[in-house]
């Protein structure tokens, strides 16, 4: 049996699939980003879900793509808790840069991931070439979840929101400085805990503050992320991730002022990495 999983910093999806590549099951963790959580932490995330706890001894391969992963010791510790759990089973642990390639492309492009976290790589239709590593929530991740969730409570700490928005604002979260300060600095996944605060742009209706802000993020993602790697000139620039997929027309936007070719926008690469899976399942039979 053969367990993959998408694994961000707020969630991690998993599917099973048996050795003809059918479905036995689909599921989902909390997030895995070994950068921010501590090794018990990982462990009693996995533990806690039911379904991969019942399969666990039955599992022969385990293939994670996750955020965090893009450093030799962040992977090793990932491979050690997992095979300390997986007793029967080899176990691959890669970037999460490799999801997203899998689940948009199979030809040479740039693929981006604008969720919680960003991030890009270059695909060459064969090889994932990540020249520009991420240094994380704090000083990286233009245009994410994270990115724009500090905007926004930056702007409104700041009286630079709106009047009627920063009211709209008070009303969805708890925006006591206490409270703020607290998750950010003392509990469990900030990174996650500021991404919430994105949601609020998306489930609002868009205003030209709400446009301003995206634009100028995903400016930045293009000029620090996109833009360095000469082949954008020629080759298309695909996405994956929430952030993404709901700023698909200020992307386009961006795109067009820099002569860029977007190509596929996906919201969750986990379809794309089945697809991907079965084919090699195939493959190894013929």
């Amino acid at each position: 049996m053969i367990l993959i999983a998408d694994g961000g910093s707020t969630k991690a999806d998993w599917i099973l699939l048996d050795k003809d590549g059918n479905q036995l099951f689909k599921t989902r963790t909390e997030g895995l980003n070994p950068e921010i959580l501590s090794a018990d932490l990982l462990k009693n995330r996995i533990q806690a879900n039911q379904e991969i706890t019942s399969y666990k001894d039955k599992v022969t391969e385990v293939y994670f793509y996750g955020a965090g992963c893009g450093t030799e010791r962040m992977t090793s510790l990932l491979k050690s808790i997992f095979e300390s759990f997986f007793l029967n089973a080899k176990i691959v642990v890669k970037e999460d840069t490799y999801a997203a390639v899998y689940a948009v492309t199979t030809n040479p492009g740039i693929v981006c991931i604008l969720g919680t976290g960003s991030n890009s790589c270059y695909f060459d239709g064969k090889n994932v070439d990540v020249r520009i590593p991420s240094l994380g929530y704090i000083l990286m991740d233009e245009a994410s979840g994270n990115y724009f969730g500090k905007k926004l409570l930056k702007d409104y700490y700041y009286h630079k929101m709106p009047k009627a928005i920063a009211k709209l604002f008070e009303a969805q979260f708890d925006l006591e400085a206490d409270t703020i300060k607290r998750n950010i600095y003392k509990e469990d996944n900030p990174n996650a805990y500021l991404a919430q605060f994105a949601e609020f742009i998306f489930k609002n209706e868009r205003t030209p503050y709400f446009n301003k802000v995206l634009q100028k993020g995903i400016k930045e993602f293009f000029i620090n992320r996109i833009l360095p790697y000469t082949e954008s000139a020629h080759v298309p620039v695909h996405f994956v991730g929430s952030i993404a997929f709901f700023s698909q027309d200020i992307i386009n936007d961006v795109a067009r002022y820099y002569m860029v070719e977007i190509g596929n926008v996906v919201r969750r690469p986990i379809d794309g990495l089945i697809k991907y899976h079965r084919e090699l399942i195939k493959s190894e039979k013929i």
